[in-house]
Parts: C-alpha cells; structure tokens; sequence
C-alpha cells in the first residue's frame, strides 16, 4: 500500500535524528487531506470553512470588533469584512452598535449561528466518536490528553517560528 502522505516513485531520505518529526508530520498530511474533503462537503451543502471557523471563533470570543476577530484567526482585516458579510447576510451573525463606542460596531453570533455551531459540534463529535469506537476508553482519553497538548503547543510556536521565517501574518515590513 503508498503511503497516502508520500508522493509514489519519489524517495524521501529521512534523517534519522527527525524520524519522529516526520512520521507526525506525515500523519498532519494525511489528517489535513482528510480534512480538506470534509470541508469540500461542507461547501456543499453551503458552508464555506474559513466561514464556518469565523462563526465558531467569533462564539468563542463574544461580541467583539472585527479588528478582534481577524487578530484571532490571524487574517487580514479586509478578508475577515468580506466573511463576516456573508455571515450577516446568512443571518448567522449581527453587528451591534458598540456598547463602548456608538458610533463603531460589534459583531455577535445570532441564535440561528449558535444552533449551526451546535448542530455541526454535535456531528463533528459523533464522527469523531466512530473513529474511536474501537478503541479502549484509556486509549481514547490517553490520544485526547496528548493531542490537546500538542496541539497547545503548536499553536504557541508556529506563529513565531512563521514569523522568524519571514511567512508568518505579522512578517510584513519588518526588518
């Protein structure tokens, strides 16, 4: 069987010291190709994901300004204007006249955005349970415990190491 995460006929050489790395790495693209399929079905039944994780973000956050949301999900501005409009149109979210500023707004998550939330957690989670449904319930809280502190952990050192690398959203200008 080829390795989904391996390109068939291509030899990549692996140092050694990075073996672990890579067989992660590997599993991200095997996951990540995955996902992308998910996503391709989300789609179609009108859910675009960058969407989707705004909507989720933005539960998450509370009313907030836009600047706040696309800090948040580390987008520009501009394309967070764009998302958040369709989302207003879709009437999964409101803009609210900023309670500490009248004259700017605040975005809020409507009750049709929270049951959406609500609907595809609740799928998601069920999905995600069939996945593991063959697996010793220690095993299960074991992979959770783990994932969620990689996870943690990703998200604490990529964004600077994107930075450093001159590819992160805030690489922009500096010097």
């Amino acid at each position: 069987m080829v390795d989904p995460g391996r390109c068939p006929g291509v030899v990549f050489d692996v140092d050694p010291e990075h073996e672990l790395a890579d067989r992660v790495g590997m599993a991200m693209v095997r996951l990540n190709k995955m996902h992308a399929q998910v996503t391709h079905q989300m789609a179609k039944q009108g859910m675009d994901k960058s969407a989707f994780v705004l909507l989720a973000t933005l539960s998450g956050l509370g009313e907030c300004r836009s600047s706040a949301l696309a800090e948040a999900v580390l987008s520009d501005p501009s394309t967070i204007s764009r998302q958040v409009a369709a989302l207003v149109k879709d009437g999964l979210v409101e803009r609210r006249a900023d309670p500490a500023d009248g004259r700017a707004s605040v975005l809020a998550v409507t009750e049709a955005g929270r049951e959406l939330i609500m609907t595809r957690r609740r799928q998601r989670n069920e999905a995600i349970e069939q996945v593991f449904a063959d697996w010793a319930d220690g095993d299960f809280k074991g992979f959770a415990d783990l994932f969620e502190r990689f996870v943690q952990d990703y998200e604490r050192v990529i964004p600077a190491l994107l930075t450093y690398r001159g590819t992160g959203p805030r690489a922009e200008g500096e010097d």
